[in-house]
């Protein structure tokens, strides 16, 4: 007997938006209705995946040229899908992932302004005809996330960013949301935490009523 492919969720959003708060929400949602939950999270997620990511967080003196960056977020992209998430698709079960290429469209192609037509034929070679199967968006102004941001303390390379760059990145996540309605849900995250997670709670309760 065929095992019924799992569904790939993933969630985006601007800095302080509160991800990892409603990352954590969502995974005891989707556990608690039973599903094989796999966790995971980009860049990052295998072991070279998340040496990778040391390299692309950590604030360098040097900087880091563009391509390098977009290239080395593919990279670990191409060993996350390998090694992790299309296995657990293919088993049945579902994944929970903490950013993926649409990241990748806002903070390389909107935020440092490379070429979208260059990110779109990597993810081809990369995926293929992978795509989530849904994506929760979390926005809110982006003054009001940096400041959020700040007070968490110590920031990573990204997040050490101009305000320019992050109003580009909202808007390629904007974009996307615009351009993939079927896959994108857009959440006002600039309410409480309890309110944000009622917005998610209904994104979710209908996602899984068409996937039971």
């Amino acid at each position: 007997m065929n095992t019924i492919r799992g569904k790939f969720i993933t969630v985006e959003g601007v800095e302080g938006a509160g991800k990892s708060t409603q990352l954590s929400y969502i995974e005891s949602y989707l556990r608690q209705a039973g599903k094989p939950l796999v966790v995971t999270r980009e860049p990052g997620g295998t072991p070279l995946g998340e040496e990778i990511r040391e390299i692309l967080l950590q604030p360098r003196a040097d900087g880091m040229a563009d391509e390098t960056e977009l290239l080395l977020m593919f990279a670990a992209r191409a060993e996350h899908l390998s090694q992790k998430i299309l296995p657990a698709l293919e088993n049945g079960k579902w994944v929970l992932c903490d950013r993926f290429t649409d990241a990748t469209y806002a903070y390389q192609g909107g935020g440092r302004g490379l070429d979208k037509s260059l990110i779109l034929d990597l993810e081809n070679l990369i995926q293929g005809h992978h795509r989530p199967d849904l994506t929760i968006f979390l926005d809110l102004p982006v003054e009001a996330g940096l400041e959020r941001a700040r007070q968490r303390g110590e920031l990573d390379r990204f997040e050490t960013e101009d305000i320019a760059f992050f109003e580009r990145v909202r808007q390629a996540y904007l974009d996307r949301a615009r351009l993939l309605p079927e896959i994108y849900r857009v959440i006002d995250a600039s309410y409480t935490i309890d309110e944000v997670k009622h917005q998610v709670n209904k994104v979710l309760d209908i996602f899984l009523s068409h996937n039971e």
